[in-house]
């Protein structure tokens, strides 16, 4: 792979298609649509009937291809790496289990693969249906369709939504004599120029009881191991996929958040190399509890999405721009990145100061903090007219603004709050105690916020302690029948407010992994008693965070934080305020913040104090706004910071004029002068490089053979200075 045809550098000009092999012959046609059983494609228009009934189909976009055996059951029979020519798939598993009404049934498969180490094509016409499963009546294609709804109030990435791609649906009947008038989906879409594929499935109850629906694994791979062992291991080598879904929460990374996926033993493959057939080979999508819902007659349910990305390497830079491009495929509105403020006051005057500094300096959001004395579930005719009138003032001044408001983690009462399954009480919880989103004051609490949000005009929620994934016992609540259902519907409940919110255009600020339901921005990852240190470490400190926190992460999708009064203590020696008396860390928290790309809670009564401290604020607001698109783009972590040297990173986008920006910090007490050596592969720059150091003379530099220049740069003590690449 080079530059020219790297696929995280230059859109791949191939598009995902599905492709079908019909009955009987090898020759393999592409389309993008085609169904057995006719009927409607996923994005809504009409199909007749297929000409040919093919023993195969496929999915796939030039990076990756998934293929389906569809007689004598429909399978998954082939998950290939089209960027490395290896096989993912060593066996035939079930699309999907389902647990109904407690009997549990495979949903597709094939039976009688004779090694389950590889899979050979020759064997597939000798393999049978399993008789007791779901079994494969027809499929449909079409476009990838919107898991919610977007309004695009304020400036981000121009990304589409949904994803470009293609949609494939697989439906299954239920075995005979089984589950009368029950039909199951298994929905695949495929995206464009990313090895990326999504699964999920739906259930639709078209007889006349109503079924429960106690468990479903929405995704079962038989994948290719990454290691063997013969004897046990503590830690194994999991497969090069990236798996997650959009049932995510109590975590501030990909990986914390991630309670649906398994990597188990597989006790049929009893040819691997594990004496106790320990090797974790095996990918399991489920919920880790649950759901245990009821599917009435005529509805029906739809299960998480499960996301699969495809690596081609492991390198950690380049798997985390692969994780980054996922984020902004899945979730564009996660480069929505305004310049905030978090005012701590609700007073009018102090509020209607702090939205004039914004206007006129470039700020783009007002956040009204917490202990500003908001209190968004007061949905009083007196408290809705108060903070209507902040939020058309700062509308008027071409400002949004929005509040904070805390969940979770607090107690509410005995009866409201979570019950602990272990001991029948309250108190345990993962916050140690939270209300129940399923009790009548989680019902109403969802209730106020949304009207608060809708009567106020307001374009920012803050919800802190955001629901964790807590568990209830209880039986008298009313959003919740018991434990086995409580985490599916309490999680539903959040996720629902927060597409609600991103289909106004209500920002949301989420200190968890809630994106793929909506949220904008999570914490970039951060120990707040840091903010109470002096003031020269909080700068450590932060582009330590921020290098950190932006391998999973872009830079849009990650807050920091600038406590420009005191916060969790510290004293004077921690805070900015007063800001004139503090101009040079004022500059560096601008200059760490803006220089990665990420906004930062600015939290306190203003934003300046002093002409001078207003054109420190503008000067670096202007270099944001001058260079956001490159700003905002991808993060090549090249030198972190530890207060003994320079420190460096990258940003890259080879689709814009600005193709990088270097940002380098100096936190000693001498100037330096350097040589440096940048990494340019990401730029898509190939033979020369025009570099600029600030608003000095441009340079031309020869790229070597491995994309790498050297650049003379002189960074100031305790300074930071950047380079432009065109």
């Amino acid at each position: 792979m080079t530059a020219e045809t790297d696929w995280l550098i230059h859109p791949i000009n191939a598009k995902a298609v599905v492709t079908k092999t019909p009955d009987g012959g090898t020759n393999s046609s592409k389309m993008n649509s085609g169904s057995i059983a006719g009927g409607n494609t996923d994005d809504g228009t009409s199909e007749g009937k297929s000409d040919e009934q093919p023993t195969k189909i496929s999915i796939e976009n030039g990076l990756i291809r998934r293929t389906f055996r569809l007689t004598p059951n429909a399978a998954a029979v082939g998950f290939d790496n089209l960027m490395t020519g290896a096989s993912l798939l060593r066996a035939v598993k079930p699309e999907a289990t389902l647990e109904i009404d407690g009997t549990l049934f495979a949903v597709g498969g094939l039976t009688g693969q004779p090694d389950l180490a590889y899979l050979l094509p020759d064997w597939l016409d000798g393999m049978h249906t399993d008789i007791a499963a779901f079994q494969f009546t027809g499929y449909e294609t079409g476009k990838p369709a919107a898991v919610l709804a977007w309004k695009r109030v304020r400036h981000s990435a121009d990304l589409p939504y949904p994803p470009h791609g293609v949609a494939l649906t697989l439906h299954f009947a239920p075995p005979a004599g089984k589950l009368a008038g029950i039909t199951v989906s298994v929905h695949y879409e495929l995206y464009d120029g990313i090895p990326l594929l999504a699964k999920w499935l739906t259930i639709e109850n078209g007889g006349t009881k109503p079924i429960r629906l106690n468990h479903f694994t929405s995704e079962i791979l038989a994948a290719v191991e990454s290691e063997s062992i013969v004897d046990a291991a503590e830690r194994w080598t999991q497969p090069n996929i990236e798996v997650i879904s959009d049932y995510a929460f109590g975590g501030g990374t990909p990986q914390n958040s991630n309670h649906t996926t398994h990597w188990v033993a597989d006790p049929n493959y009893t040819t691997q190399v594990s004496y106790d057939l320990k090797t974790p080979a095996l990918l399991e999508s489920r919920p880790p509890l649950g759901p245990d819902v009821d599917i009435l007659p005529g509805s029906r349910f739809e299960t998480f999405r499960t996301y699969e990305l495809v690596y081609d390497s492991t390198d950690r830079e380049r798997k985390g721009l692969a994780m980054r491009r996922m984020y902004r495929t899945l979730a564009p509105w996660a480069t929505e990145n305004p310049l905030m403020l978090h005012l701590t006051s609700v007073d009018p005057q102090v509020a209607k100061t702090a939205i004039d500094q914004c206007a006129e300096i470039g700020f783009e959001m007002v956040i009204l903090s917490f202990g500003s004395g908001l209190n968004m579930e007061d949905t009083s005719p007196e408290n809705i007219a108060h903070y209507k009138a902040l939020a058309d003032y700062a509308h008027s001044r071409g400002v949004q603004i929005g509040g904070y408001s805390l969940l979770a983690s607090r107690s509410i009462s005995e009866t409201e709050d979570v019950i602990n399954p272990k001991t029948g009480k309250t108190g345990g919880a993962i916050f140690g105690s939270s209300p129940c989103l399923g009790s009548k004051w989680g019902i109403a609490y969802f209730e106020h916020i949304r009207t608060f949000l809708e009567k106020t005009g307001f374009d920012l929620l803050e919800h802190d302690g955001s629901y964790p994934g807590d568990l209830c016992a209880s039986t008298t609540h009313p959003g919740h029948r018991g434990l086995e259902d409580s985490q599916w519907t309490q999680f539903q409940r959040v996720a629902d407010l927060y597409k609600w919110c991103r289909g106004r255009g209500i920002y949301l600020n989420v200190p968890d992994w809630y994106f793929l339901s909506g949220s904008n921005k999570s914490a970039m990852g951060y120990r707040e008693t840091n903010w109470s240190l002096p003031r020269a470490q909080q700068h450590i400190h932060a582009r330590q965070n921020l290098y950190d926190g932006t391998w999973d992460k872009t830079p849009s999708m990650g807050w920091m934080f600038v406590p420009l009064v005191e916060y969790q203590g510290g004293g004077a020696e921690a805070t900015i305020e007063p800001l004139r008396e503090h101009l040079a860390d004022y500059a560096a928290h601008l200059a760490n913040n803006l220089g990665y790309g990420a906004q930062a809670c600015y939290r306190g009564p203003r934003l300046y104090d002093a002409p001078e401290t207003k054109a420190v604020v503008q000067t670096w607001v202007d270099f944001f706004k001058k260079h956001r698109a490159i700003l905002e783009s991808d993060v090549i972590h090249i030198r972190r910071a530890d207060a003994r040297d320079l420190d460096c990173i990258l940003h890259v986008n080879a689709t814009l004029p600005e193709k990088g920006l270097a940002m380098l910090y100096n936190p000693t007490q001498e100037t330096i002068t350097r040589e440096l050596e940048l990494p340019l592969y990401y730029t898509g720059l190939t033979h020369n490089a025009h570099i600029r150091q600030e608003d000095g003379k441009e340079t031309v530099v020869t790229l070597d053979r491995a994309y790498k220049v050297r650049v003379r740069v002189t960074v100031k003590a305790g300074g930071a200075t950047w380079l432009t690449i065109r």
